[in-house]
C-alpha cells in the first residue's frame, strides 16, 4: 500500500519540487502493510478493499501549517497512496505552538520538505511531492488536476478562493477549514453543489477580517479542525457516510459545542450560476486590516449592557454575516451584514446613533469608515466585538 498505482511521475505537475525517497511497493500488500492497516481491516468499512482504495487515493494538501499538520499526518497514517504538499513558507518558532508536525530543529527549514520527511517517517509506503511554491493562479490549476481531493488548507481568503475555483474548474472536492481564536469551520465543496463563493461570493470588504497573527489562535483547536478535515478526505475516497457538502460545521472549542449551518448552491454564482462569468483561476489579493476611523469612541464589551440602559435611543448595529449570527442576537440589535451593508445603507436612519459591532470588531471597524463616508456622524464602535461581550454572559447565545 503506498505509491498509487494510477499516478506515474509523469502525472506530476511539471513544476519545481522537493523530491521525497519514493518506496516501491507492490500491487498487493505486504504482510507488514497489513498489520500496520488491521484496525481498517476489522471495519466493514473499510476493510481490505476500502484500504487499497486509500492505497490508490492522491490528496493535495495545500498548505502545511496549523490545519495542514493534523491533515498531513493522518492521512499518511491511514494509508493514502500519494500525498502533495504546497506551502512556500519556512518553520517560524511561532508556528511550533500549533503546528505539530514540526519541531524545534525545524525552525527556519522549509516547510514542504520538511513536513513531508515527517510523512514519510510516519509512514514509508506513502509518496509524498513537496512543492515549495505559492499556490498561485498560474500553478493552482495544474496542482489540482493531478490529485483526487483537495484539501485547504491554508490561511488567507485569496487562497481560498483560488483553491475553490481551481477544485470546480477541474472537477474536484474541495475540503475547507479555518480557525480563528477559539472558533473553526469546516465545509466540503464538491463539485456537484455549492462552493466556497456560494458561501461567501466576494472576498470581505477591504480590512474587515483579522488574521490569526493578529487575533491569535488556539493551538489545540488546529488539531481539531484539520483532524475533521482529514475525516472528510477519508470519507469521500473510501464513499462511506455523509460529506459535509452544503454544510458549514462551526467549533467553538471555548464553549465545546458544534453546530452547523446549512447553505444551498447560488443560481447566480460567478463559478457556476446559471450566468456564470468565472471561466478561468484569477488572482485574489489579500487586503490588510482595518482600524476604526479616528475620533469615533469606543465602547468596551463591560460598557455595552450599561449604555444601551442609559441611552434608549441607540441600537447595536450588527454587520456579523448570516452564517454568523444564525445562533445569537445582538442586543437592542439592528442586522445589516457587512457584505451588504452599502447596498442597503439607505434603510438606516442616520440621525439615529448606533453602536457598531461585529464579531471580533475588525468589520464593525471597516463599516464605521463606510457609514462615516455616507453622512452618518452619531456612531460608536464595540472593541472586541460580540465575541468579547458573549464571553461573559453564558445567556448570551453567540457563536
Amino acid at each position: 500500500m503506498g505509491r498509487p498505482e494510477s499516478l506515474d511521475d509523469s502525472d506530476a505537475p511539471s513544476m519545481q519540487r522537493v523530491e521525497v525517497e519514493q518506496i516501491p511497493t507492490n500491487s498487493t500488500p505486504m504482510v507488514a502493510d497489513l498489520r500496520r492497516y488491521s484496525r481498517h481491516l476489522l471495519m466493514p468499512e473499510v476493510g481490505l478493499d476500502g484500504q487499497r482504495r486509500l492505497g490508490r487515493a492522491r490528496v493535495l494538501v495545500v498548505g502545511a501549517g496549523g490545519l495542514g499538520s493534523p491533515v498531513l499526518q493522518y492521512l499518511a497514517a491511514a494509508g493514502v497512496g500519494r500525498i502533495g504538499i504546497v506551502d512556500d513558507d519556512t518553520v517560524d518558532v511561532t508556528n511550533l505552538q500549533r503546528q505539530v508536525i514540526y519541531a524545534q530543529p525545524d525552525v527556519g527549514r522549509p516547510k514542504a520538505a520538511t513536513a513531508a520527511r515527517r510523512v514519510v517517517d510516519l509512514n514509508p509506503h506513502v509518496a509524498v511531492d513537496a512543492y515549495p511554491v505559492r499556490l498561485d493562479a498560474g500553478n493552482a490549476r495544474d496542482l489540482v488536476r493531478a490529485y483526487d481531493v483537495v484539501v485547504d488548507a491554508t490561511d488567507t481568503f485569496g487562497a481560498r478562493y483560488l483553491i475553490n475555483d481551481a477544485c470546480r474548474l477541474e472537477g474536484k472536492p474541495d475540503i475547507y477549514g479555518s480557525i480563528f481564536r477559539f472558533d473553526g469551520q469546516v465545509s466540503v465543496f464538491g463539485p456537484d453543489g455549492p462552493c466556497y463563493r456560494c458561501l461567501f461570493p466576494q472576498p470581505p470588504p477591504e480590512g474587515t477580517v483579522p488574521t490569526c497573527a493578529e487575533g491569535g489562535v488556539l493551538g489545540v483547536l488546529a488539531g481539531l479542525v484539520g483532524t475533521w478535515q482529514a475525516n472528510e478526505a477519508l470519507k469521500l475516497i473510501l464513499g462511506i457516510g455523509t460529506a459535509l457538502v452544503g454544510r458549514l460545521l462551526l467549533i467553538d472549542a471555548l464553549s465545546g459545542r458544534t453546530r452547523e449551518v446549512g447553505f444551498e448552491s447560488d443560481p447566480s454564482c460567478a463559478l457556476h450560476g446559471a450566468h456564470a462569468t468565472i471561466d478561468a483561476v484569477v488572482p485574489m489579493p489579500d487586503a490588510p486590516t482595518a482600524q476604526p476611523p479616528r475620533g469615533i469612541v469606543e465602547l468596551d464589551a463591560a460598557q455595552l449592557d450599561a449604555y444601551l440602559a442609559e441611552h434608549p435611543e441607540s441600537y447595536v448595529l450588527d454587520v456579523r454575516e448570516p452564517h454568523e449570527s444564525a445562533l445569537g442576537p445582538a442586543p437592542r440589535g439592528v442586522a445589516l451584514p457587512a457584505s451588504v451593508l452599502m447596498a442597503h445603507v439607505k434603510e438606516l436612519d442616520s440621525a439615529r446613533e448606533y453602536v457598531v459591532a461585529c464579531r471580533v470588531g475588525v468589520k464593525s471597524a471597516w463599516a464605521l469608515g463606510q457609514l462615516e463616508d455616507a453622512g452618518f456622524r452619531r456612531l460608536k464602535h464595540l472593541r472586541g466585538g460580540l465575541l468579547a461581550y458573549a464571553v461573559a454572559r453564558p445567556e448570551f447565545e453567540f457563536f
